[in-house]
């Protein structure tokens, strides 16, 4: 009798440890992220490129490895949402930076809308960054 309760405690033990250690833990909400453009504006031409870091707001640090998956930039700022252009992503410089070239086809505000996941955090980072275009 008293081995069939010692078993069951055993087990009653043993499984709570396992969903504990199971039990995905958050580093922080993912609102803690933000995208900072490096330089906020560009001259008008072809293959510009445009530098963005990845920092945490509650150490200032930047976030290295990250996945961006939807870039987008138009000229919403201006009311011109339908002026696109194609966005291509560029290796980082530094840890925390991301560098895309674009063609900045007329001055004005340009949008740039990013979706990234950060590693080990649930939920996406989603920034809308405006630069300004110049002759």
């Amino acid at each position: 009798m008293k081995a069939n309760q010692f078993s069951r405690s055993l087990r009653v033990a043993l499984s709570s440890a396992v969903l504990m250690c199971a039990t995905p833990v958050a580093f922080a909400d993912i609102r803690n992220y933000e995208f900072k453009l490096v330089e906020p504006t560009v001259k008008t031409g072809p293959d510009k490129i445009i530098a963005v870091k990845l920092v945490d707001k509650t150490t200032g640090k930047a976030v290295p490895d990250a996945v961006i998956f939807a870039t987008r930039l138009d000229m919403a700022p201006d009311a011109m949402e339908e002026m696109v252009t194609k966005v291509t992503p560029l290796a980082g410089s530094e840890p925390g930076t991301y560098r895309f070239k674009a063609s900045f086809s007329m001055a004005g505000r340009w949008q740039l809308s990013l979706g990234a996941k950060v590693q080990g955090e649930t939920g996406t980072v989603e920034s809308k960054l405006v630069i300004q275009a110049d002759k």
